[in-house]
C-alpha cells in the first residue's frame, strides 16, 4: 500500500502575533520550535512513520529553495519534495494531489504547522482509511459548546454529537480527486478535506481519536505550549529509555 503525505505550507501565517525583530519570518511553517523550523518538527513525525511512503509540501515557489536546503541538511530517510502552492489552502493541497503518481493508494493531508501528532495517531487513521476510504483524527470538546446569534445564546448543542476535527485526514486517493473536482466544478471552498469528500455524500468519513496534544500552531501562545510538551514528550521518552 502507497501512502503519500501531502503538507500545505504556503500559507502566511496572518493570525500570528510575533514581536517585531523575535523571530525574522512571518510564516508560521518556518517559526523556530527547540531550533528547528515548525515544518522540520512536522516532516519527523511523518519520515518516522512506517506506513507513510512519501511526503510532499505545498510551498510558496520563492521558499522552495531554502526548504530544499532544509532537507539536505536533515536526511530524511523517506522520499520528500516540494511543490508550488496555491494562494489558498485548498489549491494547495489540489497542486500537491496533481504530482502523485498513479500507483498511490491513499493520501494524507496534514497541517504543516501540527508538529506534535504522534507517530502512532499517523499509523491509526492511515489503517481506518485503508478499511473504509475516509478517516480523521478527531477530539470531543471539554467546553460546552453554544450556538449563538448577535451575542445572545440561541441553544446548547449536545457535546457528544460534536467533534473538533485535527488531521491527518486521510482518502483513497480517487475519493480525494473526486471531491476536489467537484468543489472546483461547484465553487465551493472547504474548511478542510473532510469537507470536500462529505459533499460527496458516498463515502462515511470515519473518526479516530486524536490528542490535546496534536496542538495547530496558530498564534503565539502556541507555539510557547509547543515548546512545553516538546520538552515534556523528549523528558517521557529519556526516561523510558533509563527504565527499559
Amino acid at each position: 500500500m502507497k501512502v503519500s503525505v501531502i503538507l500545505p505550507a504556503a500559507g502566511l501565517g496572518t493570525r500570528m502575533a510575533v514581536a517585531p525583530g523575535a523571530i525574522p519570518t512571518e510564516r508560521k511553517q518556518f517559526l523556530l520550535l527547540r531550533g528547528s523550523p515548525v515544518l522540520v518538527h512536522t516532516l519527523r513525525r511523518f519520515n518516522a512513520c512506517p506506513s507513510v511512503t512519501e511526503i510532499v509540501v505545498a510551498l510558496r515557489p520563492e521558499d522552495i529553495p531554502g526548504f530544499e536546503q532544509m532537507l539536505r541538511d536533515e536526511d530524511f530517510a523517506k522520499p520528500v519534495r516540494a511543490v508550488a502552492g496555491g494562494e489558498s489552502r485548498q489549491e494547495s493541497v489540489f497542486n500537491a494531489l496533481r504530482s502523485l503518481g498513479e500507483d498511490v493508494d491513499l493520501v494524507a493531508v496534514h497541517d504543516a504547522v501540527r508538529p506534535l501528532v504522534s507517530v502512532d495517531q499517523i499509523d491509526q487513521v492511515i489503517q481506518k482509511a485503508a478499511a473504509t476510504g475516509a478517516a480523521i483524527l478527531g477530539i470531543v470538546p471539554v467546553d460546552t459548546v453554544k450556538q449563538v446569534h448577535l451575542h445572545e445564546v440561541r441553544t446548547t448543542i449536545p457535546r457528544e454529537r460534536l467533534v473538533l476535527a485535527q488531521t491527518p485526514q486521510v482518502f483513497r486517493v480517487e475519493l480525494l480527486r473526486e471531491a476536489f473536482e467537484r468543489a472546483i466544478a461547484d465553487g465551493f471552498i472547504g474548511t478542510d478535506e473532510a469537507s470536500l469528500v462529505e459533499r460527496l455524500e458516498t463515502t462515511p468519513v470515519s473518526v479516530v481519536a486524536g490528542s490535546e496534544w496534536n496542538i495547530k500552531i496558530t498564534r503565539s501562545a502556541d507555539l510557547v505550549l509547543a515548546e512545553f510538551l516538546l520538552t515534556r514528550e523528549e523528558r517521557d521518552t529519556s526516561q523510558q529509555g533509563l527504565s527499559a
